[in-house]
């Protein structure tokens, strides 16, 4: 059976949530009720969610949503997707609905940077030349697609900023433009660089997604990277075989191929060719992880040399089970 395509909802809100564990019960049951999957993150400061479904059942949630005085003012940005982008829902509660650790009280509300349109970030990227574009998003986002020009911070995680803040010290006095998928990490990281004296703030408001919406791909160059089964989203316009960023560590080609690094206490996600996986098993390991020596035999993974099966009842049990099969049966199944 063909496989429907998706609505897909990007969302945040900043609110104050006094049960968290209450609202979260809600919900998961929304969203059963509705068959959507996808994530929902829910904090004492409010909500973050992606999740997909139906046209009608994605409508339905807005509905609901909007109907309930606390969000009543939350935006949807909204994308379609060719069958569903996600394997179940989960719904959690959190400490923060985006994880910056800050060691210090944020207030999005009062003291977060200037939001601009999309029009007004374009035209300020035009005719200002007295601006730096930065990106608040992590290493392996920028890697496939950014603003042209764009200050890339290299964090493997959001709450890798504050470590990494004082080496833009330099642009305190310049006009600050910052920008990330969605918007909710500009809200939390503009407060952030203000506090440390950076004078002029602005933030891309509904970030990358409504931006394409509104102005297309100009001034950016790539794909935008989505934490999903999608992987990424192409440009409006862009065609299925454009590449213009995002090179392969190995070989330099142009790829929006992502792997795991196969050594799990590294798992760092980066890019590699098809080509160069087919050539080598050993491109399926991280290049730092190759500069400390680790190859296929010492990685870390289920089933390797370095990680041998352990002894457990379960385990013994399966053992005693392939004994007992024939030899047609063990050839049959190789």
């Amino acid at each position: 059976m063909e496989e429907q395509n998706s609505t897909v909802l990007l969302y945040y809100y900043f609110v104050e949530i006094d049960d968290p564990e209450k609202l979260a019960s809600q919900q998961r049951f929304l969203c059963q009720k509705h068959a959507l999957k996808g994530r929902i993150l829910i904090a004492p400061e409010g909500i973050n969610g992606t999740i997909a479904g139906s046209k009608e059942a994605t409508q339905a949630y807005q509905e609901a949503m909007h109907s309930d005085p606390r969000f009543e003012s939350i935006e949807f940005k909204i994308s379609q997707h060719d069958g569903m982008p996600f394997p179940k829902l989960m719904v959690k509660t959190r400490p923060e609905i985006v994880t910056l650790a800050a060691e210090m009280p944020l207030d999005t509300e009062q003291d977060g940077g200037t939001h601009l349109s999309p029009e007004e970030w374009k035209r300020m990227i035009e005719e200002d030349e007295d601006v730096v574009l930065f990106d608040t998003r992590n290493r392996y986002e920028s890697d496939i697609g950014r603003f042209k020009g764009a200050v890339c911070p290299n964090t493997e995680h959001f709450r890798d900023l504050p470590e990494v803040l004082p080496n833009y010290d330099q642009y305190k006095d310049k006009k600050f433009l910052m920008y990330c998928t969605g918007g909710i990490r500009c809200e939390k990281a503009t407060v952030l660089f203000k506090k440390a004296g950076f004078k002029n703030v602005f933030q891309l408001h509904g970030g990358i997604v409504n931006y394409w919406k509104e102005q297309g791909k100009t001034h950016w160059e790539g794909d935008c990277f989505v934490f999903d089964e999608r992987m990424f989203l192409k440009p409006p316009g862009a065609k299925e075989d454009d590449l213009e960023v995002g090179r392969c560590v190995y070989s330099d080609q142009l790829t929006r191929n992502f792997i795991n690094c196969l050594n799990d206490p590294c798992h760092k996600l980066f890019l590699v060719h098809p080509d160069v996986l087919a050539k080598d098993d050993l491109n399926q390991i991280c290049p730092e992880c190759r500069e400390k020596g680790i190859n296929l035999d010492t990685a870390i993974y289920p089933g390797s040399p370095a990680m041998p099966i352990r002894k457990t009842p379960k385990n013994r049990r399966n053992r005693l089970k392939r004994k007992q099969k024939s030899p047609v049966q063990n050839k049959a199944e190789d």
